[in-house]
């Protein structure tokens, strides 16, 4: 059991209903060659395994494989993760603190961004529109230390976390808040906004990139359709009922990259979705996944129209943090303006910054951007090129060209339950090959 500190407020009741539900968790480099098993046992709560998920990939680990299954009141995860570099888990520290924080995630996670404040911005994405912020929040004196952006379907979310300039604290004074609120949005909105810009200021956040997607999920993202189609492999979302067990079936078949299944258990947690058994499996660069999951309430999906919601959403889950375009590193020493001015360096040179990633170490400034031409497409090397003088050669660079996309005339079908033999290891869901015998049914 893993030993914590108790929060002050608890009494000894408090402290004996979290002994006797706190997970224990396992990690073993012995029984698997080629990666590290680690094992959780829990009581079941809505939204516990998105936090034991969200603990692995806040560590940049890779899952090559998982088995979610649940009986009763408890449950056990057994997830497969590699590092970066496919090799197994041997820093103790690492060990340690996973160990940790899947043995306290009864409490919940917080961002810890301590002493910041939080700037949340949704609205109608378009070139030039991070300059255009970066520029008013440069002119309000506030720095940007730390800021996730993602663009999905002509919509843009953002999450930006500043000081104020002169004090170096987190702005509390409600003028000036109100001030930012109002010029951020009028920024959002531009001339055109078909839909409403939203901007809010808080001290409090929750987990980053959860908090982009709750936004993108507000914002429904999913409902609208990409004006220039950049990719022909679009994850493949199907849902059926298992109509004698009572669950609805969802198998989600799509390239593998990092993160790919807390995108996925994020979005089925805050569509109030449980997963009850779920297989996950690689091979190669493809990823599989099946999930059985079931409402809050017990009950399955219930109409065609909540079917397709469903694919739409766990869809744009997937499609919401797709590298799109060109990856460009800046280093640099950090300074007021210095974003503000660099992304009016990518607008007039007719660069679409499709994501972000910002954040400042010791006094420099380490960016992630991937940017595109101003209609999608990959932006020439010979701009790149010259956009890279304008800011310097050696502050930013060039770390990943997009891969050119190839139809497969064959086609890449896997069988539906890839994962139904593990789960009857396991002794919780008795299944035989459902599809051939018609007991799982599509809506009618």
């Amino acid at each position: 059991m893993v030993e914590m500190d108790w929060p002050s407020s608890l009494n000894e009741y408090d402290k004996l209903v979290i002994r006797m539900n706190t997970p224990r968790v396992v990690i073993d480099n012995a029984v698997c060659p080629t990666a590290t098993l680690v094992t959780v046992d829990s009581a079941r709560r809505h939204g516990i395994l998105l936090e034991a998920v969200q603990v692995l990939t806040d560590l940049n680990l890779s899952i090559k494989k998982a088995y979610i299954s649940s009986d009763g009141r408890w449950f056990m995860d057994v997830f497969h993760v590699t590092d970066q570099n496919g090799n197994k888990l041997t820093d103790e520290s690492v060990i340690r603190y996973i160990e940790q924080s899947m043995g306290s995630i009864h409490y919940g996670r917080t961002n810890g961004n301590n002493g910041l404040t939080a700037l949340e911005l949704t609205g109608t994405d378009r070139v030039g529109l991070l300059s255009e912020v970066f520029a008013v929040l440069a002119d309000l004196q506030c720095n940007v230390v730390e800021a996730k952006v993602w663009t999905h379907n002509g919509r843009i979310a953002s999450l930006i976390y500043v000081k104020d300039c002169d004090s170096g604290c987190p702005i509390e004074d409600s003028q000036k808040i109100d001030r930012i609120e109002a010029l951020l949005r009028n920024v959002l909105k531009g001339d055109n906004d078909i839909r409403s810009a939203k901007t809010s200021v808080s001290m409090a956040v929750t987990h980053t990139e959860r908090r982009l997607h709750q936004m993108m999920f507000a914002d429904r993202d999913y409902e609208w359709k990409p004006i220039l189609k950049r990719s022909d492999d679009c994850p493949i979302v199907t849902v059926q009922n298992w109509i004698e067990r009572g669950y609805s079936v969802v198998n989600v078949q799509c390239k593998d990259r990092s993160k790919l299944l807390f995108d996925i258990v994020c979005t089925m947690t805050d569509m109030e979705y449980v997963v009850f058994h779920a297989t996950i499996n690689t091979a190669g660069d493809r990823a599989y996944l099946e999930f059985y999951i079931r409402h809050t309430d017990g009950t399955p999906i219930s109409s065609e129209p909540e079917r397709q919601r469903v694919i739409q959403c766990l869809q744009a889950s997937i499609e919401r943090r797709a590298s799109e375009g060109v990856r460009l590193e800046l280093s640099a020493e950090d300074r007021p303006g210095l974003l503000a001015d660099v992304t009016r360096t990518f607008r007039e040179n007719g660069l679409n910054v499709t994501r972000a990633d910002i954040s400042t170490e010791r006094e420099m400034a380490v960016n992630e951007f991937y940017v595109t031409d101003a209609i999608g497409n990959t932006a020439d090397s010979k701009l790149i090129e010259a956009v890279r003088q304008k800011i310097g050669l050696s502050n930013l660079k060039v770390k990943e060209l997009p891969m050119i996309c190839h139809k497969n005339v064959e086609s890449e079908e896997q069988p539906v339950g890839v994962g139904g033999a593990v789960l009857l290891s396991l002794g919780s869901l008795v299944r035989r090959n459902l599809y051939n015998l018609g007991w799982i049914r599509s809506y009618s």
